[in-house]
Parts: structure tokens; sequence; C-alpha cells
């Protein structure tokens, strides 16, 4: 794993001159935190084979243990015989007495079996439930982290509150981790509070909502506006690469798009918080969180578990993208050429894609002097402090084949399942020789709807949010609220030192109303 805020290359932040000392200093913590998140990441995806293979081991070791126990007896077995020998001339002791005064034992069944059950439970515990433990600490470790650098005052964390939650398995097999909070500065719970989920964008986890400090963050305001929030981790980043059968190792780990967070990650997360809060939901997604929404509206899916919903940088449409970072990388197949060398998992961390990003910022007009903002615009209201937040826990990982997908929309400037660029296969992953399109006009009109989007947006641009509002123009007036903000970009929406006055009070005042 490459750590990119550490690495005196870092493509990530500006570039800043630093003396040589301090710059060697830096490059050797690095190589630690490599080697550490290095074995954290082995342990993590491979837990099966720590299970099994510590199990093996210890009982290899106790098979060893007895295996000489047993040979040394044999020698005393021998020892035995030759002073019974001796002293029966001289003693007339017998065989047995002998045995009773050497003492020398023999090996029990039962203890065998019962060493092997032990071991075989401490390789399970080591292997499989600590690295769910792990998983879980970190997760918390990273919230409290979070927490220390802003230096909150009266929001203070009930223990008991934070209920890491470690599985939510989708019907293809992958196990999604989701953090809930259910008490706010009281830490009471009195009641039943609306349940609110909340879906990171492309690129993000569940620390997407965390990054402002505790009386700025849309998920602690909401807890303490009286709301259950539950984060959700799409597959494939940091606490959800869990699979029934698969390892992030494996290519078919990776084979999936947006798709499959459509028809697989939406419906497991939505029914996992419907049955625990035994209520219908609100829904708050960030870009990509609303693309799929928005795909799974448009087929008339988990409408009757939804409450309403909430889209911040609405994406339905790429066509009219700004990003020259985005728009260079899909002109030019970047992704696709990523795939085609093997490539199945898009590591923002990893060698080869920073490679691919340093050749596009080479590129004429392509100015990635800020990285940030030439992915996603100018971003009006950005603390510094913030930014080396955000690149301390993002950006994680996703597929190369979703990269594709987003690639395809921004190239054919429509909202189509992912395309095979062969007849033979889309037939045979759909039935009909080209990817059928999400119909937007689908979505029911009387559905509750925020939208939230501002002129700065360089990935969810002005023109492609329109597109998506003239699909809605015969949506049920009150139930439709949207917002414009002309100096907001996209990631002002989860960092924006005022969003809590410019966005989140006005859409928790949406969340009362239904």
């Amino acid at each position: 794993m490459q750590r990119l805020r550490s690495s005196g290359s870092s493509i990530w932040g500006n570039l800043v001159s630093t003396p040589r000392l301090k710059r060697k200093a830096s490059n050797t913590w690095a190589a630690v935190q490599d080697a550490f998140f290095s074995t954290k990441d082995t342990f993590e995806r491979n837990k099966v084979v720590f299970t099994v293979g510590t199990s093996l081991a210890s009982v290899a070791t106790a098979w060893i243990g007895y295996s000489l126990r047993y040979y040394h007896e044999t020698r005393i077995d021998q020892r035995l015989e030759t002073i019974e020998k001796a002293m029966r001339n001289s003693n007339n002791l017998e065989h047995s007495e002998l045995r009773e005064i050497a003492g020398s034992g023999s090996i029990s069944a039962p203890t065998c079996f019962a060493t092997a059950g032990t071991t075989l439970i401490i390789g399970y515990g080591l292997g499989w439930r600590g690295g769910k433990w792990y998983a879980n600490r970190n997760f918390r470790k990273e919230q409290m982290k979070l927490l220390g650098q802003k230096n909150p005052r009266g929001w203070q964390i009930n223990p008991r509150g934070w209920q890491l939650l470690g599985q939510v398995t989708t019907q293809d097999g992958y196990i999604l981790s989701m953090q809930r909070i259910p008490a706010g500065r009281s830490g009471k719970t009195a009641g039943k509070r609306p349940p609110v989920l909340l879906q990171h964008g492309l690129l993000m986890d569940g620390i997407t909502w965390l990054l402002l400090p505790p009386d700025q963050s849309l998920a602690f305001l909401l807890v303490d506006n009286g709301f259950d929030v539950w984060l959700a981790n799409t597959r494939g980043s940091k606490y959800s690469r869990g699979h029934t059968s698969l390892s992030p190792n494996e290519q078919a780990y990776w084979d999936w798009s947006w798709d499959e967070l459509v028809a697989y990650d939406l419906p497991a997360t939505f029914q996992y918080v419907h049955n625990k809060a035994g209520q219908k939901l609100h829904y708050v997604g960030h870009s990509l969180g609303t693309l799929i929404a928005l795909a799974a509206f448009s087929k008339h899916q988990l409408l009757n578990v939804l409450r309403s919903t909430a889209l911040l940088c609405p994406i339905a449409y790429m066509g009219q993208i700004a990003s020259p970072l985005a728009k260079n990388a899909a002109d030019n197949f970047l992704a696709e050429a990523l795939y085609w060398l093997g490539i199945d998992e898009f590591n923002p961390r990893g060698a080869a894609v920073i490679k691919l990003l340093k050749d596009i910022c080479n590129k004429p007009g392509v100015d990635c002097t800020n990285l940030l903002t030439a992915f996603t615009g100018q971003n009006c209201c950005l603390k510094s402090s913030i930014v080396d937040v955000f690149l301390d826990h993002e950006p994680q990982s996703t597929s190369t084949k979703n990269m594709i997908h987003l690639a395809q929309m921004i190239r054919e400037g429509s909202i189509a399942m992912y395309d095979y660029n062969d007849e033979v296969e889309n037939i045979k992953h759909y039935g009909q020789p080209t990817p059928p399109v999400y119909n937007m006009t689908s979505i029911p009109n009387d559905l509750p709807f925020f939208l939230s989007y501002g002129g700065a947006d360089a990935l969810a641009d002005v023109k492609d949010v329109k597109l998506l509002l003239d699909n809605l123009k015969d949506h049920d007036g009150d139930k439709l609220v949207i917002q414009y903000r002309d100096d907001y970009a996209h990631a002002d929406y989860v960092m924006g030192q005022n969003a809590i006055q410019v966005v989140y009070d006005p859409l928790m005042a949406f969340f009362r109303l239904q």
C-alpha cells in the first residue's frame, strides 16, 4: 500500500519544500507506515487462510510434542528393561512395581482431542474473529482520532453508543461493514428515532461523514437532532473487503461496477437498517451515492422501505463533465488500459494508478497543481486542515470495471448499464445487444426529493444536473426541493466549513416534514 501524503512526491497535495533531514525522516516514517498497512491488509484479506493456517500449525505443534514425548518414553522403557533385569537378580522387584516407581506415564487420547479442539478455537479466534475485531477496532480508532483532532466540547461519545456492525451480506456474497450512531450528546436514545442512511461517493468510505468537526459534521448533526444515523461502506473500501468465498486478491472479487451496487449493496443496506430500526428510513447520498439511488428508484426498488431522500451533487448524466482529469481519463480509455493490463482493483494509492494520474497531469490543458481541485472543481469553503484529514483517510479503492463504467457514461452522455462492447457478451448478460438504460422519467412523482448542487462542481456539472431535473419536471411540486449554490463544488458538500448553514440545516428541515 502506498501512503501518498507521506511520499516526498505526493500528487494529492501541494508540494512543499522541506529540509533534507525532514524529508528523510518523512520517508522513513512512510516506510514504517507502508509495512504496517501492508501487514494489516494482508491479514484482513486472508482471514480464512489465517484461521486454517493457525489451526493446522497449532495441531501440528501439539502432534510433534506428543511424538517427541512418545519417543522419549520408548527410550525410558528400554532403559527400564535393562534396570529391571539387574534389579530382579538383587531385589526381586516385579515389572509393574518398577513402572510405578519410574512413573513414565502415557499419551491420553482425550488429551489429544482436547488439545486439537482448543487449538482450532484459538486459530478461529486469531484468524476470522480477530480480523473482524481488528477492522472494527481500527474504524473506531479513526473515528476517535477525527474527534480528537477537532477537540470537541460537549459532544462526548458514549462507548455504548457506537455499534460497529460487522457484517451485512449481499446476495452476491460481499460482506459490508456498517456503523451506527444511535445517540447524541446526551447519550439518550429515548423514543423511536427516524433512521437515516448515509451513503458516500466514489473512492470514499463511511469516514466521509466524519471529516468535519462534530458540531459541523452531518452525521453528528443528524444524531443531535433526533435521528438514528447509519454509515454505509461500499464493497472494496477499507472496511468492506469481505466476501463469503472470494479474496480481494482474486480477479473475480473485483468483477463489478455500480450496477451491482444498485442490484445488491443498496438493497442489503436498506433492508438491514429497516429491519433494525423497525421503520422506514431517510437516505442521504453524495456523488456516486446519488447515482446508484436514482438508478434503483428508476426501477422502483427500495421504495417500500424509503421515507425520503436527499441527493448532494446529484449524478445521473456525465456527458458535460467539466473535470479535466476525469474527462481526459475517459476520452483516452485509461481505465480500460489498466483493465487490459490485469489491474482489477483501482487503488488510488497504488503505483499503477499513480503513474496513470501523472501521465494525465502531464497532458496539455490539465493542471494538477492541486489535484483535488482538478478532480472536483474549485471548492470554495475547505480549510487546509480538513484536506489534510481527508488525505489521511481517503481515497479508497474501487473496481477498475466501475471506473470503466463511469468513463462510458462520460463518453456517451447516457445513463445505462455496463457495456461489454461485445454484442454476444451483452446478450449473455442482458438478453439484448446493447445495455439497458436506466429511465429517470420512471422515478415515482410522489417520492420526496431534496436535491442540492453547486455551480463550481466539475463532476456533477450544472448542465448534467439540469438534464436530470428535466426528467423530473412532472414531479409533485410539494415533493421536490431544489437547492443551488453558485460557489459550491463537489467536496464542499461533505467538507465545507459552512455546509451546516448552507446545506445541512435545510436538509434536516426537509426530513422533519416527511
